[in-house]
């Protein structure tokens, strides 16, 4: 008995000890740039010894880092990141069980919900979408399947790859993809993961118990005829009056058809690059958004009190020195975070090449775990540091996630992305003849014979994304 009791006293100082810190470098980490900006803001509302270097900061703010041991904050922060996996995977074990023995307690919860709940001002849906993965018992491996699943939802919360095609990009069973896509489905906003507008009203649906139901039977079965509002001819099919037909066409209409944009931001004239990408004498230059950020350091008035005599009493230099190793931690944190986008997107830019010259339809793919191993962090790091930031390129300004994406291997041997793919449906659907627009199978055809494989599913999955009709409506008389 005296076994278990330590190994839970042990526990309950490790929370107490990194959970703050923890929390901190991981929040810095993945915030976006505004919203950095006002957390530093607040910091130094509430940390006395903070102050901003009003002008030419940069060696002043470096001295700081590197008196700080900055090498070996890296490892620390690295840590941190995994840690985070690893005191997940704690607590779900913890809450696992309960005293009565059923699966989970309120305890456990109330603890996940402390640890792992995100503070940023504006949460975004990918963010909240993770929140609640970490507040569900799952195991590791799935975690990783989740979080995949996660990035590849967009924002309007649709699944933007099929899990046969995450499959084949990460090496994890197409089983264990459908089998956490289901579970993903049953978070909040109803019909968030649809691979289709089919699949998100019947997930919101089926969340109202309307399995059974008139409007149910029409987006199951007769969805097409729906959108050219052919009401006479699905009534005739389901055997129902057309008055059925439109009092469940009305009821399916309250639906909705972007369940991610409830987690949208209000509509805003500009986003600020992190990383602005420049092409200079042929060559691309890559440099931080700093302007945005205020650059600390901590006052020397206050070392003078810590390095002064017993002119103060202990309980005032005690407070000053946990505010001092408060400010080092948010001073090192951010320079952290700093380096690790700017290495990140030194990767994005020397494999993205042909992208940053030529345009979409060259954008290859390129996973986290390739960026990760090659900037020597954690998978979740990237993630992290990517989410909710941007790329100023030649081409435009692109969100750091854009350019991750699964492909396609041509009978040449040359990788191709989704996004790429995309492009060349779009170019042929661009000049096609109006009197005998390409279908899905004969895209297939043209597809292949450029070296490129495809199913005719994921062709139509890919017009559906961009909006474009399918051949008969596309047809010009």
């Amino acid at each position: 008995m005296a076994v278990p009791g330590m190994q839970q006293r042990q526990s309950l100082a490790l929370q107490q000890v990194l959970s703050p810190q923890l929390q901190q470098s991981l929040l810095i980490l993945q915030t976006p740039l505004l919203e950095l900006r006002n957390l530093v803001q607040q910091e130094m509302q509430t940390n006395p010894v903070l102050e901003e270097l009003p002008e030419d900061p940069g060696a002043t703010e470096r001295d700081e880092v590197e008196a700080s041991d900055d090498d070996t904050f890296k490892n620390e922060f690295e840590k941190l990141a995994s840690l985070d996996e690893e005191w997940r995977d704690y607590m779900a074990q913890s809450a696992s069980y309960s005293f009565d023995g059923r699966r989970g307690s309120k305890a456990a919860d109330d603890k996940r919900q402390f640890f792992f709940d995100s503070i940023p001002v504006r949460e975004t849906l990918q963010q909240n979408l993770v929140t609640q993965l970490n507040q569900t018992v799952v195991e590791a491996g799935d975690r990783k399947t989740a979080e995949l699943i996660v990035g590849n939802i967009d924002d309007d919360g649709f699944l933007q790859s099929t899990p046969e095609e995450m499959a084949l990009n990460s090496g994890i069973p197409q089983d264990d993809f459908e089998r956490m896509l289901g579970l993903i489905q049953t978070f909040y906003p109803a019909g968030v993961g649809a691979r289709d507008l089919r699949e998100c009203l019947l997930i919101q649906l089926r969340r109202q118990g309307k399995e059974h139901s008139v409007e149910y039977r029409i987006v199951s079965e007769h969805m097409e005829d729906l959108g050219r509002h052919r009401f006479p001819e699905i009534a005739r099919s389901m055997a129902v009056t057309v008055e059925d037909v439109q009092k469940a066409a009305d009821k399916i209409a309250r639906l909705n058809p972007r369940p991610g944009q409830v987690f949208a931001a209000a509509p805003q004239n500009y986003v600020l690059p992190d990383v602005i990408a420049e092409k200079v004498d042929g060559e691309y230059q890559i440099s931080l958004n700093t302007e945005q950020i205020p650059h600390l350091r901590i006052s020397n008035l206050y070392k003078d009190i810590i390095a002064s005599g017993d002119t103060q009493t202990s309980d005032v230099k005690d407070y000053i020195r946990d505010k001092i190793r408060s400010g080092k931690f948010l001073i090192r944190s951010i320079h952290q975070r700093q380096q690790t986008i700017l290495n990140i997107a030194q990767q994005i830019v020397s494999r993205q090449r042909d992208f940053l010259d030529h345009g979409a339809s060259h954008l290859k793919p390129m996973t986290m775990a390739e960026i990760a191993d090659a900037v020597g962090v954690h998978e979740t790091t990237v993630s992290r540091a990517v989410s909710g930031k941007y790329m100023a390129t030649p081409q435009g300004v692109f969100e750091m996630r854009y350019f991750f994406t699964g492909g396609y291997q041509t009978a040449t041997g040359e990788s191709l992305s989704n996004v790429s793919v995309k492009q060349a449906i779009l170019d042929l659907v661009k000049h096609e003849s109006g009197s005998a627009p390409l279908s899905d199978h004969e895209i297939v055809q043209i597809l292949s014979e450029r070296g490129i494989p495809i199913a005719r599913r994921t062709v139509a999955k890919y017009r559906t994304e961009m909006n474009i009709l399918p051949s008969h409506m596309r047809r010009k008389y």
